[in-house]
């Protein structure tokens, strides 16, 4: 039985990797190759690379380390989680695995506009033309043309935030006629946003912009910003029996840890900001509190 199963090798499954092995701990790193950190093209905002680096590099870098420490990958996907005994068992789509603890580090899944094809959604991500992070790279789009897909206060919110970096911003409904109260619709207003009627269709990239089709016509940006929400990937723990915000983001303590003893969760898969540096950080605290809970339950020692 290994000391702890990590579920999903992303930053936060991997900063947790590399700690749990650091403390020779016997751990299993099941890795299904969808962590959205790929998606990244060049971050900008994670310390220490002044340049940038890209998401697919970072995480390849980050395995390097956790593997030259005697970390154990596995390129499988885990299918379900139950408490047995003292510990758990994962099962995986190439068998089962059981440990005394359990890290996990699933992440969401950006919801993409209707109609956005795989081949169209791929260049235009690496090229900055679509985006899904204003936090991690509005600093990129300063005074470019941008849009934003969505309506309600998500939108709205979404709109207002990258204001802070342009002025022209065009909120575009997703499916028909905007879904604004007042109080959003004033906000949007006073600072200059204009609102645009769906449904959005047509997506190209037309020169060096990304095109779609609106109840006004054809219209292209600079980079559009899909603000449609995320589907956590918490089915996992919630089928363990964890507790979840309704939303599905796990709810821990201030050690990472969920309501279900030795199940653990951090980074984007619990409720807090989405970012690189903030799912590194609580992984470092979770694999830190499984060590000591597993010193609590035997001597680690050399």
């Amino acid at each position: 039985m290994d000391d702890c199963l990590i579920i999903g090798a992303g930053p936060a499954g991997l900063t947790a990797a590399i700690y749990l092995a650091r403390y020779h701990l016997s751990i299993r790193l099941f890795d299904s190759g969808s962590s959205r950190a790929a998606m990244i093209p060049c971050t900008h905002n994670h310390a220490g690379y002044p340049d940038g680096i890209a998401g697919t590099e970072l995480l390849r870098l980050m395995l390097t380390q956790a593997e030259k420490y005697g970390a154990r990958r596995e390129p499988v996907k885990v299918t379900a989680l139950a408490r047995e005994d003292d510990g758990f068992v994962a099962t995986t789509d190439r068998g089962t695995h059981r440990a005394h603890t359990v890290l996990l580090a699933t992440g969401v899944v950006n919801h993409r506009p209707h109609g956005l094809l795989p081949e169209v959604h791929d260049p235009a991500l690496a090229r900055g033309l679509l985006r899904y992070c204003p936090v991690c790279d509005g600093y990129e789009v300063t005074d470019k043309r941008v849009a934003v897909i969505g309506t309600g206060d998500r939108g709205m919110r979404e709109a207002l935030f990258l204001r802070g970096f342009t002025r022209d911003i065009t909120l575009i409904a997703p499916e028909a006629e905007h879904l604004l109260d007042q109080a959003c619709a004033d906000a949007l207003d006073e600072a200059g946003v204009m609102r645009v009627d769906g449904p959005c269709g047509g997506y190209a990239i037309e020169g060096d912009r990304l095109a779609l089709d609106t109840a006004r016509g054809r219209m292209a940006f600079d980079s559009i910003y899909p603000a449609l929400g995320s589907r956590i990937r918490s089915h996992l723990a919630i089928e363990a029996g964890a507790r979840a915000s309704e939303d599905g983001c796990l709810e821990v303590d201030d050690h990472q840890r969920t309501s279900v003893p030795g199940l653990f969760a951090a980074g984007d898969v619990v409720k807090g900001l989405d970012q690189i540096s903030h799912a590194m950080g609580e992984a470092g605290v979770a694999a830190t509190t499984i060590r000591n809970l597993l010193a609590e339950q035997r001597p680690l020692r050399r």
